[in-house]
């Protein structure tokens, strides 16, 4: 092996990555399977390739190439080497518009392109719900079609042409007719010469068949389209080094029209009527879906746009301009209602039809957790997205529904109804014996009954090791041994990708659950993960949402670094392996997921944004909890860890700790000593804490003691850094009629220490917190809390550490949400009567993660405050992150990405608001705009309205 990795970074210019780190993250993608590779190239050219095509010939080492990791049938994992395109192969070579097509490089993401595309009006049609972060190349290897291919076919129908090289290093251009005369050339057409009848007979007509190669498209009639046979060979046939791609006028209006049925059985028997309507998509999905997502404790407000049903037609219709599309999506309602007794809602407005198309995007991650009584279970691929011709697809639903019934196994279906295109994830139990041979039986018997219905194994993500032992079904022995006359044209040494398409690897084999898990000690309790961190880690099946660096706050750092390990996937990745001990071997010891973590933000950005609700943030925290049990600690641990201790000290001598911190000498030591980045400015301390200031009852704030209580959380942040917060807070809440309370003595959520990893500390002071509020807790009393991260750790991170029966029923609430849900007619007074009017929130990620802010954009509009909340993701300091020493480059771009240009291009008289105080003290240090917390904000509005 160091043979092969010492050849390979002699012969390419670019990265060759062969440590534990690179070989754990790759050694899987989104299906059940697990092939560690011995390295990993990210080339920067067809030089590369070519490179790496002949060392791995020399030394005999198979290549797999690989999009951005999300195949689902594990032709993306391979145990020589992986080729990963997305690091510098990710150019858009060029657009032609008038011939409407592009120029690409494999390694392009599919948004990348549409965005380039959109300026001159033109997309690319085929559009997996992975878009954000699918590449050409994926998308070329698997023939990925997505929802829109009822009107611009799969990937295929757009391929004009392909740049490739041959096993042998021969790189030539291919594509319909033209193809170059050359061996392999001559080899194909008498392949197809000596075998018209066989191919012109062999394979189903149905518009998603991309199971098996493509050989009929090398029929004389079909043009001898060299290009279009490679598109969906899965890498097992040559490597791309370009592709030209077709482009299609992208509608200038979209209307969204969703028809309710019954159940989606009833759903899918209405598709062969919305057909003939000229739809550019039908999607369908029935309600347990909306089960699986409830379940999750998520309701998006798009619910209530749905008619009433239990399954769902997803009808999209495109228009010259908005009347032309109105018109014909209430043509299409008017023909749904009258033929199929469908109860119907239009969505004109582009926000309410991205939130609608949010629940179906989704769906690849929330199947993955299927509810039962007592919460829900995992749900893996495998037989992941069957096609039958459209007018089959109730017939077939109805039976593959039976069949799961049969066999025991539940799966919630939904997918591309408009072409008979069904996804599912099944509770397959691939842990056990017994739950494999159910799973073989079961994938037998759904093969059977797809080709009894004339359709296809794979109908988007090809077959790879998922479903090629199963192609002997579908497909005749004649065709069978075109197949491997096909590739043994291109690739006779099988160089390329083997065990996929031709003789396969068994479907049961070097699945990710093979080999033992280790028991390693842990400290958080796993609430929802059976009380395991390997289950936990688990949960990334590798959809890649992380790896979307177009919106979210998910992943920051691997926004910033564009590196695999650097996302909560390839995070997931590394603590798996770690839990298996085979390729990270040192259990809690590991330097590898140490470094992978050190650039976690701890955002929660995960919890949230990653469809099966990955916390990240949590497995970092006990990582660093038992990494450093009975070892000495990085400074930022005792310096920013033991933060609210500090603090507390500081404020019986403030002015003393503020000469310290203001001294440039004194302070620099200090910085060097607690591992604080040299470039980051130490906060002051107030003069005197909130809790002082309202214990005197000098700043007017009464206590009538005949009101309503209600507890002001006295957060550390907000306590000794910004008091005028908690002034401001206090007045709001005494204002809409509450006596404003403080807890009796002190209290810490224990922040700072969960975020360190020093959890038994942690634990320790959120009890001796809840002894503290037990009188409030047992009286219902509600809590507001200030601080997002603090609120954060009420209502989330508390059930990690301690048993329900420790904690009792808080009632923790944002401001917004005490004041919505205690005080709903209280009048703050209307800013928009002066000016300014106009705010952005930078929205603190914890927030975003457990609470969301959807109170505190309507109170802002009750205080006739026009905010636009941005899409910026974390701020970038995410506490102490972005304080310590080797974190600010990250933690600087994080915040350039959006949010600095965002507040250094607002109009001066724009209110920034920034509830957390890490958000503020970034917002601070990059554009010295001072950033104001909600409650200031309404305390404004308050003066403004009592002058």
């Amino acid at each position: 092996m160091s043979d092969l990795v010492s050849d390979l970074r002699a012969s390419v210019t670019g990265d060759v990555e062969a440590g534990p780190t690179a070989r754990a993250v790759f050694s899987m993608d989104a299906s059940n399977y697990r092939h560690v590779p011995r390295a990993v190239v990210f080339p920067r050219g067809a030089d590369d390739l070519t490179a790496v095509l002949r060392v791995c010939r020399d030394h005999g080492v198979p290549i797999t190439a690989r999009g951005a990791g999300t195949s689902i049938a594990g032709q993306a994992v391979g145990e020589g080497v992986v080729l990963d395109h997305t690091r510098y192969m990710n150019r858009i070579l060029d657009i032609d518009p008038e011939s409407r097509t592009a120029r690409v490089q494999p390694g392009v993401v599919l948004d990348h392109l549409r965005a380039e595309a959109g300026r001159h009006g033109l997309t690319f049609g085929p559009d997996p719900s992975t878009h954000s972060r699918c590449t050409l190349g994926g998308m070329i290897g698997n023939d990925s079609c997505g929802s829109h291919s009822v009107a611009w076919g799969r990937t295929t129908h757009n391929v004009v042409a392909l740049d490739i090289l041959t096993a042998d290093g021969t790189a030539m251009t291919v594509g319909p007719g033209d193809a170059p005369d050359n061996a392999y050339t001559r080899a194909l057409r008498r392949l197809v010469d000596e075998n018209l009848a066989t191919i012109r007979q062999g394979f189903p007509a149905l518009p998603r068949r991309v199971s098996g190669y493509a050989l009929d498209r090398l029929l004389p009639e079909n043009g001898f389209d060299v290009a279009r046979a490679l598109v969906g060979s899965e890498g097992t046939c040559a490597l791309l080094t370009e592709a030209t791609v077709r482009l299609v006028p992208s509608p200038a209006v979209r209307v969204l029209v969703v028809a309710g049925y019954a159940d989606d059985v009833a759903a899918a028997d209405a598709v062969p009527h919305v057909l003939p309507l000229d739809p550019l998509t039908i999607e369908g999905m029935g309600s347990d879906m909306i089960d699986a997502l409830l379940v999750r404790g998520r309701r998006p407000a798009a619910l209530d746009r749905l008619p009433d049903g239990g399954g769902w037609l997803f009808i999209e219709i495109g228009g010259d301009d908005a009347a032309d599309a109105h018109a014909r999506a209430q043509h299409v309602a008017e023909v749904l209602a009258e033929r199929t007794d469908a109860a119907t809602s239009i969505a004109g407005d582009p926000s309410d039809q991205k939130q609608l198309w949010s629940i179906r995007e989704a769906a690849s991650g929330i199947a993955t957790r299927i509810p039962t009584p007592e919460g829900s279970t995992e749900a893996w691929p495998g037989w992941e997205d069957a096609a039958v011709p459209p007018e089959r697809l109730g017939a077939y639903l109805r039976e593959f529904r039976a069949l799961l019934a049969r066999h025991e196994l539940r799966g919630i279906p939904y997918g591309h109804f408009g072409e008979g295109c069904v996804h599912v994830r099944i509770d397959f139990e691939l842990e056990t014996t017994q739950g494999r041979a159910r799973f073989r039986s079961f994938m037998e018997d759904a093969g059977d009954l797809v080709v009894a219905h004339g359709g296809s194994l794979s109908g988007e993500h090809g077959d790879g090791q998922a479903r090629a032992e199963l192609l002997p079904r579908m497909y005749s022995p004649e065709v069978l041994r075109l197949f491997e006359a096909f590739k043994a044209v291109w690739d006779p040494d099988d160089l390329l990708n083997p065990g996929v398409l031709v003789r396969p690897r068994a479907m049961d084999a070097d699945l990710r659950f093979d080999g033992p898990v280790r028991e390693l000690p842990l400290t958080l309790r796993y609430p929802h993960d059976g009380g395991s961190l390997a289950v936990a880690a688990r949960r990334c099946v590798g959809v890649g949402k992380c790896i979307d660096t177009s919106t979210g706050v998910m992943c920051p750092s691997y926004m910033a670094t564009g590196k695999e390990e650097h996302s909560t996937r390839g995070r997931a990745r590394l603590l798996s392996e770690m839990m298996r001990g085979e390729t990270v071997p040192d259990g809690w010891r590991s330097t590898e997921v140490r470094d992978a973590l050190d650039l976690c933000l701890a955002c929660k950005g995960c919890l949230s944004d990653c469809p099966v609700n990955v916390d990240m943030a949590s497995y970092k925290a006990e990582f660093l909890h038992q990494h450093y049990r009975g070892r000495p600690r990085p400074a930022p641990h005792y310096s920013l860890g033991f933060l609210p201790l500090w603090s507390r000290i500081a404020a019986r001598m403030p002015r003393l700790a503020n000469a310290v911190l203001g001294s440039r000498r004194l302070s620099g030591i200090l910085a060097r000593a607690g591992g604080i980045a040299p470039q980051r400015s130490l906060p002051r301390f107030a003069r005197r804490t909130l809790r002082k200031r309202l214990r005197t009852h000098a700043e007017g704030i009464p206590r009538t003691f005949t009101r309503p209580r209600v507890v002001l959380w006295p957060d550390t942040f907000t306590d000794h850094f910004s008091p005028e917060v908690g002034l401001a807070a206090a007045r709001v809440l005494d204002h809409a009629g509450f006596d404003v309370v403080l807890p009796r003595s002190s209290v810490c959520c224990g922040l700072t220490w969960i975020s360190t990893g020093q959890l038994g500390i942690a634990r320790r002071v959120l009890r001796r917190t809840l002894s503290v509020l037990a009188p409030e807790i047992a009286t219902g009393t509600p809590i507001v809390a200030l601080e997002p991260s603090c609120l954060a750790v009420l209502r989330h991170d508390i059930h990690d550490l301690l048993p329900p029966d420790e904690i009792g029923e808080i009632t923790a609430l944002t401001l917004a949400e005490f004041l919505e849900r205690y005080a709903p007619d209280v009048e703050f007074g209307d800013l928009s009567a002066e000016a300014p009017t106009q705010a952005i929130t930078q929205q603190h990620c914890h927030q975003h993660a457990v609470v969301g802010n959807a109170a505190d954009e309507r109170i802002l509009a009750r205080a006739g405050i026009a905010n636009r909340t941005l899409d910026s993701g974390c701020c970038g300091l995410a506490g102490n992150f972005g304080m310590e020493a080797g974190h600010y480059e990250v933690s600087v771009a994080a915040a350039e990405r959006v949010l600095v240009p965002e507040v250094t291009g607002a109009d001066p008289d724009t209110l920034v608001l920034a509830d957390g105080f890490s958000c503020r003290t970034q917002i601070e240090d990059l554009t010295s705009r001072r950033a104001l917390h909600l409650a200031e904000v309404l305390d404004r509005a308050l003066g403004r309205s009592s002058r």
